[in-house]
């Protein structure tokens, strides 16, 4: 009885060895890239959030180059990395859901408020699909035109669009982190990430 248990578990274990031993376990991708081509991310609103930047027109002369809120969140997996060792880690993607200001004033008093979603963006570190990027950040925009709608898909934008200024000012690996307080916050940092004690 105990030999055929034995033998059962051996068995068990040597269809599951290739499985268990073949280093195929991987960290969690949270988006999908065909042919080079990126299919616009789902579910990222329930990712964790990490900031909302806005440099405002009438702060600069009339004419900023990004006048939107800027909410930006990194995937789930990517957040624990960062918790743990300060570091993205291959794979990471961050998103960044734009809306225009829509008031600028409130019952609270006068400011900056948001309007309407009008543009979807990401960047993604990986060494596999973007070797030949500074960093091996790419980045994608979703945002049509026209501002009223995103795509579905994206191609990666030249280097010359982002990569020259994420790679001089931002504070981190390519991400601004400066404007990021939760990623401040949460640098090799496990405790203060989730608020402290």
């Amino acid at each position: 009885m105990r030999i055929d248990r034995y033998l059962t578990g051996l068995l068990i274990l040597a269809a599951l060895g290739p499985f268990l031993m073949s280093g195929s376990v991987s960290a969690k991708e949270y988006f999908t890239i065909k042919n080079g081509v990126l299919e616009r991310p789902s579910g990222f609103r329930e990712w964790i959030y990490v900031g909302t930047p806005l440099t405002p027109d009438d702060m600069n002369n009339g004419r900023a180059s990004f006048p939107e809120f800027h909410n930006v969140y990194i995937d789930p997996e990517s957040w624990e990395h960062w918790k743990k060792t300060g570091k993205f880690r291959e794979g990471a993607i961050l998103i960044k859901e734009m809306a225009g200001v829509g008031s600028k004033a409130a019952t609270s008093g006068k400011g900056y408020f948001m309007g309407d979603f009008i543009g979807l963006e990401a960047t993604i570190k990986s060494k596999r699909e973007f070797p030949g990027e500074p960093g091996n950040w790419a980045y994608f925009s979703f945002t049509t035109e026209d501002h009223r709608s995103v795509k579905k898909t994206a191609n990666a934008q030249s280097q010359a669009n982002c990569n020259g200024c994420h790679e001089t000012s931002a504070q981190d690996d390519f991400v601004f982190t400066q404007y990021y307080p939760v990623l401040r916050a949460g640098k090799a940092n496990p405790e203060n990430a989730v608020g402290g004690k």
